[in-house]
């Protein structure tokens, strides 16, 4: 639930993506928590991927270990543009410690910690 990788080096990815109708995570005209949830953890997947990629490295799958901290502010509309950062924080053999953030218009809408588990 990403458009673009508009940024990427070793410890921060930025994306951006239009919220759209037909996504199965907008409701009522909104994109929801988990949508947001997701958005992030994608983020740092596609930071990641990319990393691993210029590389010459295998891009790997992962898995969401662990959400901590989340606290949405609004959520976004459909046809909303959102910036989503990610900034890992740590990383220990397998496991990625990220924290991500969503904005609009430069208003916060979510953050949150995240443990994410690469399978090797």
């Amino acid at each position: 639930m990403i458009d673009y990788l508009t940024d990427c080096d070793d410890v921060s990815s930025r994306t951006t993506f239009e919220v759209k109708s037909d996504n199965i995570l907008v409701h009522n005209g909104q994109f929801t928590e988990a949508g947001l949830t997701e958005n992030i953890a994608q983020t740092a997947a596609a930071g990641i991927g990319y990393i691993n990629q210029q590389s010459g490295n295998m891009v790997l799958t992962g898995y969401i270990g662990a959400i901590k901290n989340l606290e949405i502010f609004a959520l976004p509309n459909i046809g909303d543009v959102i910036s989503t950062e990610v900034i890992i924080e740590n990383q220990i053999f397998d496991v990625t410690i990220i924290s991500g953030k969503i904005t609009h218009n430069n208003m916060l809408l979510a953050k949150c910690e995240m443990k994410l588990f690469i399978n090797n």
